[in-house]
């Protein structure tokens, strides 16, 4: 993977002298379903012109709408430890911070994810620093074996997703032998100059190595990877061409690109001010962003973290976001101090939205989305290229809608409230009536009496 970064020059000064007229055909492309090259996006970045944008964000919504219908798929991190030899300039966990370090006991991880299960979550992110020392590859396994076996009551997580540094192909291997799900790592910038400025002296220099991250993950049998970059440390649009490039670029090696992209915007962290970063994205820009990667590469979830407030969230949602956290702590042991509170370890970065699961399923449902907690695609095989193929074929549809309302109804009966269940209860009936195929709506009715009668973990 080796990324033209003259040719990315090209391609957006190209843009920038471009005509009205040229920008008006890029839109009616994507209006129109019609694949978009490079310039097309590269176009895209460039239009200002408020009816333009409308149009933008019209065909984005439009994409989300008919490939992930209403559905919101709901998330958690869970920081293990924040050692780390890195010296990452944005980053609150860079090693020249004088802080208290700390790496979870296997207890640790259970009480967090015990106070996680408690929240209703099923699937979570695990994050850590990159320290061989103090959190290698055998830690993180042992923190994954911690988090599945740990059970509470109906609670359980089904899938854990991994946000590690870079490594080698048997460490990978060794992540995809205790069944992760997404295996996660952000370029944080594609722009090499910036990636060396921003990555001093420390072992996350290897502006190649991190680059091919996903290679090798990859040949170890990862089949699901999840990109990013920290908006905020280089020009937006440079960004999102290298992230198209570096996707066409797993689709031609292995027959399948990312399965999600996230959405970071950089914030204020410890050891960093602001204004030392001189391509800080703005509210307008970000959600422009947003909608030309929904519309680039509309069968790829967008990931929008608890960086963002709850108003950005709640808006990006019409443009593209598929999946957010809920509840978040970036703190080691973060979500057992908020129950018995101690002396607090510093977070990764400042949290914007701190409401709690609970008030984000009603806000999502008040404004028309089904919340989803859903796993079932990764644990029925439905992965990799089988997922894409579904859902280009749109079948996919057959599944997760329903299994996304049995989710719904999991949480209303563990964790809800008597607002939750009004509000979920008309949900339910309302989505049910609009399932198409009488044999799944059947099949879900029944799974829903089951449920009711104490049954869990029911899925399609």
């Amino acid at each position: 993977m080796q990324l033209d970064h003259d040719r990315i020059y090209q391609l957006l000064e190209q843009a920038k002298n471009s005509t009205q007229k040229q920008c008006e055909a890029a839109v009616c492309r994507a209006e129109n379903g019609e694949a978009l090259d490079y310039l097309d996006i590269a176009l895209l970045l460039e239009i200002t012109e408020p009816e333009l944008l409308a149009r933008i964000y019209r065909v984005a919504g439009n994409i989300k709408k008919k490939i992930y219908g209403n559905r919101v798929v709901l998330f958690a991190p869970l920081y293990v430890s924040n050692h780390c030899v890195n010296n990452c300039v944005y980053c609150g966990f860079q090693h020249c911070n004088e802080m208290p370090r700390r790496r979870l006991t296997r207890e640790e991880i259970q009480q967090e994810v015990r106070a996680l299960e408690r929240m209703g979550h099923k699937r979570l992110a695990l994050e850590a620093g990159e320290d061989p020392v103090n959190c290698d590859i055998q830690y993180i396994l042992n923190a994954l074996d911690a988090i599945y076996d740990t059970k509470l009551d109906n609670g359980s997580i089904r899938r854990v997703n991994v946000n590690i540094a870079a490594t080698t192909v048997e460490e990978y291997r060794m992540l995809h032998e205790k069944g992760i799900g997404t295996y996660i790592l952000f370029q944080e910038t594609y722009h090499k100059p910036t990636y060396e400025a921003m990555h001093p002296h420390c072992r996350k220099s290897n502006y190649d190595y991190h680059l091919t991250a996903f290679d090798r993950a990859m040949e170890a049998g990862i089949e699901d990877v999840g990109a990013g970059v920290l908006f905020g440390l280089y020009d937006p649009k440079f960004e999102v061409l290298g992230l198209m490039m570096h996707n066409a670029h797993l689709e031609e090696r292995f027959g399948v690109g990312f399965h999600t992209i996230s959405m970071p915007r950089l914030k204020q962290a410890e050891g960093m001010s602001l204004k030392d970063f001189p391509h800080l994205v703005d509210d307008e820009t970000f959600k422009h962003l947003v909608a030309i990667l929904r519309i680039a590469v509309p069968y790829t979830g967008i990931i929008m973290s608890t960086r963002e407030s709850a108003q950005m969230r709640d808006e990006v949602l019409r443009y593209g976001v598929s999946q957010i956290s809920a509840g978040s702590n970036t703190e080691i042991g973060g979500y057992h101090q908020e129950e018995a509170p101690h002396e607090a370890i510093p977070g990764q970065f400042q949290l914007s939205d701190e409401r709690r699961p609970l008030e984000v399923i009603k806000t999502l449902i008040e404004n028309g989305y089904i919340p989803s907690y859903c796993t079932a695609c990764y644990r029925q095989g439905r992965t990799g290229d089988r997922f894409m193929q579904l859902a280009k074929s749109g079948t996919i549809q057959n599944t997760c809608t329903p299994n996304a309302l049995m989710t719904l109804l999991e949480y209303m009966l563990d964790y809800g409230d008597p607002e939750l269940s009004e509000m979920g209860g008309h949900l339910l009936e309302n989505e049910l009536n609009k399932i198409e195929n009488p044999n799944v709506q059947r099949i879900v009715r029944r799974n829903i009496e089951r449920m009711r009668a104490g049954e869990r973990d029911l899925f399609l």
